[in-house]
């Protein structure tokens, strides 16, 4: 059944071009909208120069300590309250919990509009990884303030939704777990590529992420230099990703060719000219970068913690390590490298699980889910009871 045209702003502390899941994910949702006929505002910091670009409202910002890439959006200016008045907007959608997001939450209830949450990120987790235990029980409680207000909580896995849920948010949603299958193929190898990096004739293994703290990039440095001990030059390493961990992660792998952030286009080819994926990261809600490497027909050695689990299905399309055994992620490696076979077995099996996870289907899920809100908040103006926390995805 097709949904009526709706207007939808979206406000968060981390867009385009800051490269990681949630702007990945955002660029995907706001394209697919909008191609679908829906009108689409987006409220983010502003990076630096960046052009004038339809559609999308700039808000001041400074850079984020510790991380060049990222900004931190300023507590004041009246951005958020100047766009939803010009736009209109039938349901707000507060993608982040930074102070962008805040600013989005309080005004969306300060008018009584519909408003849809995210959990992208593991707060928590990271809380604990950066400042120690004693910050999870704060952060936690944050997060259950924050997302109190909204009609739904969209998270892209069932662990995290249950997670979620633990913590008193109880009308929280699956969604957000899809990739584009079309764009992330098999079908962009090149044995060109390949020989420019080294590759020709033997393994190349390929790690893609954020390099930081809550990446677990020591465990990823630690797994990578016994593999190489092991495999000699039978295999070629490559790390895809920037961070306050890369200098770390460069020192620590000097035999690796290290790529930084790459657009969107370069690191399809990458994924698709490799042959396994290695992400140790215990803190994913989802693991994006997961689903784009199966789909690309690479098969996974991964952490066996968090919302990445349900991309996995172990010994079929990858291989599932305890999170920090840094000794059993350099064995399945190295079992892999030297198993061609089973690394095409898997692999095939990696590509037709992303391809069923399409993005497509998870746009077919979105556009109800929006719906149901705008018309629960109509129905809770008429005095209505409002239940959405079993929101059924088509």
């Amino acid at each position: 059944m097709k949904v009526p045209a709706m207007r939808i702003l979206y406000v968060t502390d981390t867009a385009l071009p800051e490269v990681n899941g949630v702007t990945t994910v955002l660029a995907m949702m706001r394209r697919g909208l909008e191609r679908r006929g829906h009108a689409v505002q987006l409220v983010a910091p502003r990076y630096g120069d960046e052009p004038e670009e339809p559609g999308v409202a700039r808000h001041p910002s400074v850079q984020l300590p510790g991380y060049a890439q990222s900004r931190l959006a300023l507590p004041f200016g009246g951005t958020v309250r100047r766009v939803v008045a010009d736009f209109g907007p039938d349901l707000v959608h507060v993608v982040t919990e930074g102070i962008l997001g805040r600013i989005g939450r309080a005004e969306a209830v300060r008018r009584g509009l519909p408003l849809v949450t995210s959990f992208h990120t593991d707060f928590p987790r990271y809380a604990a990884r950066y400042l120690g235990e004693w910050a999870v029980g704060p952060v936690r409680g944050y997060l259950r303030r924050f997302h109190g207000a909204a009609l739904l909580t969209q998270t892209p896995s069932e662990t995290t939704r249950a997670e979620l849920e633990s913590l008193g948010i109880p009308r929280a949603v699956v969604w957000g777990r899809g990739v584009d299958s079309s764009f992330f193929t098999p079908a962009r190898r090149s044995e060109s590529r390949r020989a420019a990096l080294g590759a020709e004739g033997r393994t190349l293994v390929l790690h893609v992420s954020r390099l930081a703290v809550e990446k677990d990039v020591d465990t990823l440095v630690a797994a990578l230099q016994q593999s190489r001990a092991a495999l000699g030059d039978a295999a070629v390493y490559v790390v895809a990703g920037d961070g306050p961990k890369a200098a770390e992660v460069r020192a620590g792998l000097p035999f690796a060719r290290h790529l930084g952030f790459l657009a969107r286009a370069e690191l399809a080819d990458l994924y698709s000219d490799s042959d396994l994926f290695v992400f140790p990261s215990p803190t994913e809600t989802c693991g994006l970068v997961v689903l784009e490497a199966m789909a690309s027909g690479l098969p996974v050695v991964s952490s066996d913690r968090g919302g990445v689990l349900e991309n996995m299905r172990e010994g079929r399309n990858g291989r599932l390590v305890p999170a920090g055994d840094a000794a059993r992620f350099a064995d399945v490696i190295t079992e892999l490298v030297r198993d061609p076979f089973e690394r095409g077995v898997m692999g095939q099996a990696a590509r037709a699980f992303a391809v069923a996870r399409d993005w497509s289907s998870e746009l077919d899920a979105l556009e109800p889910m929006y719906a149901g809100a705008i018309a629960a908040r109509r129905r809770s103006h008429r005095g209505a009871t409002t239940e959405l926390a079993s929101v059924p995805r088509p």
